[in-house]
């Protein structure tokens, strides 16, 4: 006789390990992007170079989030999670003893086969343990452990740099990473111990790309998120070499990192509340993505620190009301079989929109100089924006009424 399965903790129980967990991580992973860039500078990258090394990270995460969302039902999302935060532990700590520009390109390609195994596989956890008339909430405090990561991270990593040099950051990215490892490995229940297991089947192949293509909501809502990311991936790669050139230290700009995350992350909240009470998500994700757009062309006109700063509090509330309401829009448009290819779909679009930035303003940059570059960039996310709203415009799911 089987025993009896133990009992299925609470919704908010779960949610808050999931925040611990992802929180952990990207403090960790994220310690290390304002100085990768300075780093490999500092080993004789140029301005191209240093942008196809955060590409080779980008285009790793993105070219796998999608198919690993794909199979993640089959392979378990704890094992797939729990791998991912291992490569990315691994990849820290290979870092520390690099000496070249060519190997953190190899290093930064193993690094995103690591956020792409955790990234949309945490994502669909949270989605599976959420109430349907919880959905924005779940991700508003999702979201904000992970921005508080993205902006603590860069912080300490900034600070750590000016006072023990690169490689003190590298060690200590991949250790809290470990720890974070053995936090989900203790405390995170597996997917199928604590929700419901699908009646259907993910479509795969032709019949998935045929899906696909006629969700328009959902084509739409991937789209807005690269909009978002797009001028996210220069702000993450240029942005350093930006300020500095502006003469702002390593600890300023680990600050401009900072202030970036954590009006991100403090937005969250509100504005997934707010995303559970509209009508239509789409408007905020248009509304949203305008703000970054305009913060994005103050970077280019920035000279001082306290324009940076101001630039990246615009940023962060542009970016978490967007965001919010984008991922929330993912999981709407698709049946819960689905939820798997919806996220991995969504970061997919992530790190091939930052990947596409990353590298392709290089160049550009190399020949108009950083101000017409940012520029360039606020042009190409309005662009985007407008389209994304034509695709999504009009979807608005039934709602079940809220319980608080």
């Amino acid at each position: 006789m089987n025993p009896a399965p133990a009992p299925t903790p609470r919704y908010a129980v779960l949610l808050l390990i999931c925040c611990a967990v992802v929180l952990g991580c990207y403090f960790g992973t994220y310690m290390r992007f304002p100085v990768v860039p300075l780093y490999a500078q500092s080993l004789g990258a140029d301005t191209v170079l240093v942008g196809l090394i955060n590409a080779a990270f980008l285009l790793s995460a993105g070219a796998l989030s999608l198919p690993l969302g794909l199979i993640v039902h089959r392979l378990g999302m704890k094992l797939l999670a729990g791998v991912g935060l291992l490569i990315l532990a691994a990849s820290s700590f290979l870092l520390a003893v690099s000496s070249t520009p060519h190997q953190l390109i190899w290093i930064y390609l193993f690094s995103g086969a690591g956020l792409a195994a955790f990234g949309p596989t945490t994502m669909s956890y949270v989605a599976g343990i959420s109430p349907p008339t919880h959905l924005g909430r779940s991700y508003g405090w999702y979201t904000t452990a992970l921005y508080v990561g993205m902006s603590l991270g860069p912080a300490a990593g900034g600070f750590v740099a000016e006072a023990w040099g690169f490689s003190p950051v590298f060690i200590l990215s991949g250790l809290s990473i470990f720890l974070t490892f053995w936090l989900m490995f203790f405390f995170l229940p597996r997917a199928r111990a604590v929700m419901p297991v699908s009646a259907r089947q993910p479509a795969m192949g032709a019949a998935l790309i045929r899906e696909v293509s006629k969700n328009l909501p959902l084509l739409g809502a991937w789209l807005a998120t690269a909009g978002g990311c797009f001028g996210l991936g220069v702000f993450i790669t240029y942005l350093p070499l930006h300020a500095h050139e502006q003469g702002l230290t390593y600890g300023q700009i680990g600050l401009v990192f900072a202030v970036q995350g954590l009006m991100n992350a403090v937005s969250r909240l509100p504005c997934g509340h707010l995303s559970d009470r509209v009508k239509h998500r789409t408007l905020l994700v248009v509304w949203g993505l305008l703000g970054v757009a305009a913060s994005l062309a103050g970077y280019g006109l920035s000279r001082r620190p306290l324009h940076f700063i101001l630039c990246a509090a615009a940023m962060g509330i542009g970016m978490g009301l967007t965001f919010t309401s984008v991922a929330a829009l993912c999981v709407e448009t698709v049946p819960p079989e689905h939820r798997g290819i919806a996220m991995g779909g969504y970061n997919s679009a992530i790190y091939l929109s930052m990947m596409v930035s990353a590298a392709g303003l290089g160049p550009i940059i190399g020949v108009v100089g950083f101000r017409d570059g940012f520029l360039l960039t606020t042009l190409i996310t309005v662009l985007i924006t407008g389209i994304a709203f034509l695709l999504m415009k009009g979807f608005s799911p039934p709602r079940a009424p809220s319980v608080s």
